[in-house]
C-alpha cells in the first residue's frame, strides 16, 4: 500500500471517528451549573472544539453551560485555574509542573498536541548566530511558560545561566513586538507569533530544539476534578472530537486559526506543520520527559528549596481519565 493511500485512508478513519465519538454522559448529582475553559491560539484544538460548539452539545441536555475565556500564555492560564477563573487550562508541561510545584492544585490529563511551538529568534538583520553569543543581550520571554524555559535550558546547555542575559519579562505577543522594533536583542518566541514574526518580518531562529520544546497539556483544577469526574471525560471526549478534526482536515484547520488569530494563512499553516497532533494519551512518555526536564526549575531556584520535583510530576499528570476515553489510535 503506498504511503499516499495509507495516509488518505487514515484521515477518512479519523474524520468518521470524528463525526461518530461518543461524549460521555452525566452521573446523577454531578452536573455543574457551567464549565469554564480556555483557549488559546497556541491550541488549534481548542479553537476547533470552541468554534464547532461539540462541548454545548453534549452538556445541553443537562443544562449545563460552557464559559471560554482566552489564554495569551501558559502563565495566563494557570493564573486562571489558580485564582478559580476557569476549570479546564491549556499549558505547555513544564510550565504546569512549574506551577504545581509552587502550589497551584492542578492535574494533567490530557494531551492536546505535542508541537515545537517556540525558539529562539532575533531581527532579520541581526549579527548573532549562536545561543552563546547572547551574553550581555536583552532576551524577551513570558515568565512561567515554555518558551521561558526554552530559554534557560538552551542557556544552560551553551554554557551560560539567566544571569549571563537581561530577560526582559513581556508577554509572548509584545515580545514579538519587541523584537521587531529592536528594544531586544532576541526573543523566546511562541507561534503563532513567532511563526508570524519569520515570515511577515523576516526574524530569524538562531536555536531550534524540539526536544526542549514541553507538550501541550489540557489541566484541570483539583476541586473540579474531585467534584465532577464524569464531566472531565466528557470535556476529554469532546477535545478528542475536535482533535480528530484537525487531523482530518489540515487545510481547515489552518483557515479556522488565521481566523481566529487574525493570521496570514500562511502563518497558520506554518505553525500546523510543526505540531504533532498524533497521540492524545497522557502517560510514561510525558512524564519521563518531564522528570528529565524538571532539573532546570531546582538549578534556576524557579521552585521552593527542596520541592521534590519528580514527585511533583508524578502527582500532576493523571493518565486515567483519558485512557478510559480515547478508544482509538491514530
Amino acid at each position: 500500500m503506498s504511503t499516499t493511500h495509507s495516509r488518505n485512508r487514515r484521515l477518512l478513519v479519523t474524520s468518521l471517528l470524528a463525526a461518530t465519538l461518543p461524549l460521555t454522559g452525566f452521573a446523577a448529582g454531578d452536573a455543574p451549573k457551567e464549565i469554564r475553559l480556555d483557549y488559546a491560539y497556541y491550541s488549534p484544538t481548542s479553537l476547533a472544539l470552541k468554534r464547532f460548539g461539540w462541548l454545548e452539545e453534549a452538556v445541553k441536555p443537562a443544562g449545563i453551560e460552557v464559559k471560554w475565556t482566552l489564554s495569551q500564555g501558559s502563565n495566563r492560564a494557570l493564573e486562571f485555574l489558580n485564582s478559580g477563573a476557569i476549570d479546564f487550562g491549556s499549558t505547555a508541561g513544564l510550565a504546569a509542573v512549574l506551577s504545581r510545584a509552587n502550589g497551584n492544585p492542578i492535574r494533567s490529563v490530557y494531551v492536546y498536541s505535542r508541537p515545537e511551538w517556540t525558539a529562539l529568534a532575533v531581527p532579520k538583520d541581526s549579527t548573532i548566530r549562536s545561543v552563546a553569543e547572547l551574553k550581555g543581550k536583552r532576551v524577551a520571554a513570558t515568565k512561567g511558560t515554555d518558551p521561558y524555559l526554552f530559554l534557560l535550558r538552551s542557556l544552560q546547555e551553551a554554557g551560560l545561566s539567566r544571569n549571563d542575559v537581561e530577560i526582559v519579562h513581556l508577554q509572548h505577543p509584545d515580545g514579538r513586538v519587541a523584537l521587531e522594533q529592536k528594544r531586544v536583542d532576541a526573543w523566546a518566541g511562541l507561534d503563532p507569533h513567532l511563526a508570524a514574526s519569520e515570515l511577515e518580518a523576516g526574524s530569524k531562529l538562531i536555536y531550534r530544539n524540539v526536544n526542549f520544546n514541553t507538550y501541550g497539556f489540557l489541566n484541570v483544577s483539583e476541586k473540579f476534578l474531585k467534584v465532577h469526574p464524569q464531566q472531565v471525560k466528557t470535556v476529554i471526549a469532546a477535545y478528542e472530537r475536535a482533535r480528530r478534526w484537525v487531523i482530518a482536515n489540515p487545510d481547515d484547520a489552518a483557515k479556522l486559526l488565521a481566523e481566529e488569530a487574525k493570521l496570514n494563512l500562511a502563518v497558520a499553516q506554518a505553525q500546523l506543520k510543526r505540531t504533532d497532533f498524533s497521540n492524545p494519551r497522557i502517560g510514561r512518555e510525558h512524564h519521563d520527559a518531564l522528570r528529565a526536564a524538571a532539573p532546570i526549575l531546582v538549578e534556576e531556584e524557579l521552585v521552593r528549596k527542596g520541592t521534590d520535583v519528580a514527585k511533583v510530576v508524578t502527582e500532576l499528570i493523571d493518565p486515567t481519565h483519558a485512557a478510559a476515553v480515547v478508544a482509538a489510535k491514530d
